[in-house]
């Protein structure tokens, strides 16, 4: 099998999230004790989030991280956060070793279930910036996110709470989706920051529900197994 390659720490929270879901695919599709090899480069969270330089900088951070993890003998590499991917080309264009974007894989699952009009929820960032609702446009999706006071909001629980293990805003959250099921008609909600999975599941709300962690984990087990 392919070595997987991770580009931890954004969060750290998120990254265990990972790791949990890659022994959990690993023991429903292998025999016991089997796992692929995976190598967890974590970038120090605060120089990335707080970078004086930006974008620029943190792009930066991810490029070193992802010629790290290729001299670590990894086979495929993978951001473990949704915001992130605003650079993911760039990224991939530094490196020789195929990366897998969150994005794509959560297209061909979005394809599977069937479903055409979503409610993307994630950081500011990727709820505003058009690198991730542009994807999901031109894919054939109709994508929906929330007022600029709930955007406020999703951001703040994100870093504030769920960031550092804090899910103290879970029915805030839950209710919000709800509403939008009720008032928009909404078929399924894109969990598009990595931390949210861990207070909103399958089952949490009468629409389908898009982990994007477990999405990504399964499509990189896959290819690591072909």
């Amino acid at each position: 099998m392919k070595k997987i390659g991770l580009i931890g720490g954004t969060t750290p929270e998120s990254t265990c999230y990972y790791y949990r879901k890659y022994l959990e695919v690993s023991r429903e599709r292998f025999e016991p004790n089997v796992y692929p090899e995976l190598i967890i480069y974590s970038i120090n969270f605060k120089e990335f989030v707080d970078n004086p330089r930006g974008w620029e900088g943190r792009k930066e951070i991810l490029i070193n991280a992802a010629k790290a993890l290729e001299r670590a003998g990894a086979e495929i590499i993978a951001l473990t956060a949704n915001t992130p991917h605003i650079v993911f080309p760039d990224v991939q264009k530094a490196i020789n070793t195929p990366m897998v974007s969150i994005i794509d894989a959560l297209i061909e699952e979005m394809r599977k279930r069937g479903v055409r009009k979503v409610l993307l929820l994630g950081t500011k960032t990727t709820m505003t910036a058009e690198f991730y609702k542009k994807a999901l446009r031109e894919a054939g999706f109709e994508v929906l996110t929330p007022n600029a006071e709930e955007i406020e909001e999703v951001e703040r629980i994100i870093k504030e709470e769920l960031a550092l293990g804090n899910f103290a805003s879970r029915d805030w959250i839950i209710d919000l989706i709800n509403r939008y099921i009720k008032e928009m008609s909404i078929e399924g909600v894109i969990l598009g920051c990595t931390e949210l999975p861990l207070i909103v599941k399958a089952g949490d709300v009468d629409a389908e529900v898009f982990d994007t962690v477990d999405i990504h984990m399964r499509k990189l087990i896959d290819l690591a197994s072909e």
